[in-house]
């Protein structure tokens, strides 16, 4: 899967979630959860679960404090799978 893809993905998880329907029309790898697409904290940790759920994997914690923007949690998201096709 690529960085793309991922991103195209997030965009279907991150939805429900966001109060900034045009800057998810707009998401990038520069996208911040919270201050671009306005995001609370307590939903970023659903966001995580759901992340999970469509991946197949598992973030621990020090992972998931890291998934603050698009590009790192793509990054993340890229990691797990290759770990889990390994």
């Amino acid at each position: 899967m690529n960085k793309e893809e991922i991103i195209e993905a997030l965009k279907i998880i991150v939805e429900p979630y966001t109060e900034e329907a045009s800057a998810l029309a707009h998401i990038d790898e520069n996208t911040d959860f919270i201050n671009d697409l306005k995001i609370n904290s307590a939903n970023l940790v659903d966001i995580v679960l759901d992340i999970e759920e469509k991946f197949n994997i598992e973030i621990d914690n020090d992972s998931m404090a890291k998934m603050l923007n698009v590009k790192a949690t793509t990054e993340i998201i890229a990691q797990k799978l290759e770990a889990n096709a390994g």
